[in-house]
């Protein structure tokens, strides 16, 4: 059975855990603090799941979420995280984390910044226009006229290969938005995130392509 690390327990990567236990997935999550703080979810999560360290959670998984906030000084497990696909949900929002010069003038987006900070990884942004609930209460059989869609960025086909997969394995479609330089297409405020799991594959199509880059200079 394919395992899943999770590096972020809030309400994104406790959703995602759902969402994959229900499709047959193991997942070994983690937070900012001990395994021992996670009892009630795991508990909740049932067999499928257990709590370690983030480092742990990264070296048991056969890929990772990544459901925690972008910082400028790396604090994911590079190590652990060798060779492997990441999948990146996180958002931009200078609110909560402070504002990214490279990030404002346009240079570079927060899932490139996530690449460089993990070289030896397949980085790809995923699942962060959807409403964390929405993955278990919005899924559809593929072929479903009212099946969503999600988007995918990433520098790496086989990236987009597995969450494509994933994807579909969770109930929805996929529209490739690579590589991550075009990531910001799904940021908040645009058309496509302002949308959040409401559009189908070619309503999404469409949100990505009406997408208005915003520069701070």
């Amino acid at each position: 059975m394919t395992a899943i690390g999770i590096i972020g327990a809030g309400e994104v990567g406790s959703q995602i855990a759902r969402a994959a236990i229900a499709t047959g997935y193991r997942v070994v999550i983690a937070n900012s603090r001990a395994p021992g703080t996670l009892d009630r979810l795991v508990a909740e999560l049932g067999p499928s799941a257990r709590a370690a360290y983030a480092a742990d959670a990264a070296a048991a998984g056969d890929f990772a979420v990544v459901a925690v906030p972008l910082k400028l000084v790396n604090d994911m497990p590079v190590d652990e995280l060798a060779g492997k696909i990441v999948l990146d949900t996180n958002n931009y929002m200078p609110w909560r984390d402070g504002n990214f010069p490279v990030v404002d003038s346009g240079e570079k987006t927060v899932h490139e910044l996530r690449q460089e900070q993990l070289p030896t990884s397949k980085v790809a942004k995923a699942f962060t226009h959807i409403q964390a609930p929405r993955l278990l209460t919005s899924a559809r059989p593929a072929g479903t006229p009212d099946r969503l869609a999600l988007s995918v960025s990433s520098n790496h086909p086989d990236a987009v290969e597995l969450v494509t997969r994933l994807y579909d394995q969770f109930g929805f479609d996929t529209v490739d938005n690579s590589p991550l330089s075009e990531s910001w297409r799904t940021e908040p405020g645009q058309p496509a995130w302002l949308r959040h799991a409401h559009q189908n594959r070619e309503e999404l199509t469409l949100n990505l392509a009406r997408a208005r880059r915003k520069v701070q200079v």
